[in-house]
């Protein structure tokens, strides 16, 4: 039951629960990622010279490593933030039929 490197979880955040709803959809619909998990999260951090916290959603988008480069400019072309997190973390391990799904939901 290994990926082998083979899949990645994109992380993004966005300011609104609709703006999340938006682009994860658009990312399913696309093929460019096989599902997404929209998470409300509060968020800590550094802008412009200023401490803000502030409520955002968190996308947890899974695919195979090979769609990953064209997603991640896909949510950033369509981004609303100016510097977007946008992260791309390794998958380690997985269950063999959600890996085969995940291949059988981003091929197009």
């Amino acid at each position: 039951m290994t990926a082998t490197g083979d899949y990645v979880v994109l992380m993004t955040t966005l300011g609104t629960p609709e703006a999340a709803a938006s682009l994860s959809r658009t990312l399913v619909e696309d093929r460019l990622v096989a599902c997404a998990q929209r998470v409300p999260i509060e968020s800590v951090y550094r802008w412009e010279g200023a401490v803000v916290e502030e409520a955002e959603t968190l996308l947890l988008l899974k695919t195979p490593r090979d769609r990953a480069a064209e997603a991640m400019a896909a949510i950033g072309a369509r981004h609303p933030y100016e510097v977007p997190e946008i992260l791309q973390l390794p998958v380690a391990d997985g269950w063999p039929a959600y890996l085969r799904w995940m291949d059988e939901q981003t091929t197009t």
